[in-house]
């Protein structure tokens, strides 16, 4: 309902308002699924990452049946269910599959693997540098008037911060504020920015690219946070 209901919302409030290109890149921040980097910073902050995974996996699938009527309702129409699942499979579906196969043949290699979970956080980390090196690049190159960016830039920033807290507020009744804060706030923003150069306006990329560095800034609060509440 956030994701979906939470869009239409954003799109016909901001629209008006902005225009229909940062309509659009405000819709594609609240309708992007949950990143698979939601369940390795909400392990580290002490959420439930069993019931983030199944999330994950059930939230981008729901993604890939709904979003082709979304984008057909804002954007040019093109998009399909195939098209999203061949995109979000090789990361999402893909690594769960090795997960299991190495839980049942190679038990002494996931047990390793389980009792070194740290990994994850590093493995995040450099893909974290690699995608903000980019969202950099595309920021520089992108052929929009300055005043757009920074709409779309600064709506991107409100929408963090409102997810985040919506997540906050929901896990309140979910029992587990931290991994419904990361799944409602944190976005698979690369998809996000794939499908807006793709079936949207290209220069609403922006919004989910920005979106990337005001999550990114949120999480790395949070652990600070949460590391000096150990202390």
């Amino acid at each position: 309902l956030i994701q979906f209901v939470g869009a239409a919302i954003v799109y016909f409030a901001v629209t008006p308002l902005l225009g229909e290109t940062v309509g659009q890149g405000a819709m594609i921040c609240v309708m992007a699924p949950i990143a698979m980097a939601a369940v390795v910073i909400g392990g580290m902050l002490g959420g439930n990452v069993t019931m983030m995974v199944p999330y994950s996996l059930i939230c981008n699938l729901v993604t890939a049946i709904i979003a082709p009527y979304m984008l057909h309702a804002f954007g040019d129409g093109s998009c399909t269910f195939m098209q999203i699942i061949a995109r979000v499979a090789p990361t999402l579906i893909a690594p769960f599959v090795v997960a299991q196969f190495c839980r049942w043949l190679l038990p002494k290699v996931a047990a390793w693997f389980s009792s070194h979970s740290s990994i994850s956080f590093y493995l995040w980390l450099i893909s974290l540098i690699l995608v903000m090196g980019r969202t950099t690049l595309f920021i520089l190159n992108a052929d929009a008037a300055p005043m757009v960016e920074i709409e779309l830039a600064l709506v991107a920033l409100v929408l963090c911060i409102v997810q985040f807290k919506a997540g906050r507020f929901l896990g309140r009744y979910t029992g587990d504020v931290v991994a419904t804060t990361q799944s409602v706030g944190q976005k698979n923003t690369i998809f996000a920015i794939w499908l807006s150069l793709n079936f949207l306006n290209p220069i609403a990329s922006i919004a989910p690219t920005a979106y990337i560095v005001w999550q990114n800034l949120t999480n790395s609060w949070q652990m600070w946070k949460h590391e000096r509440a150990k202390r």
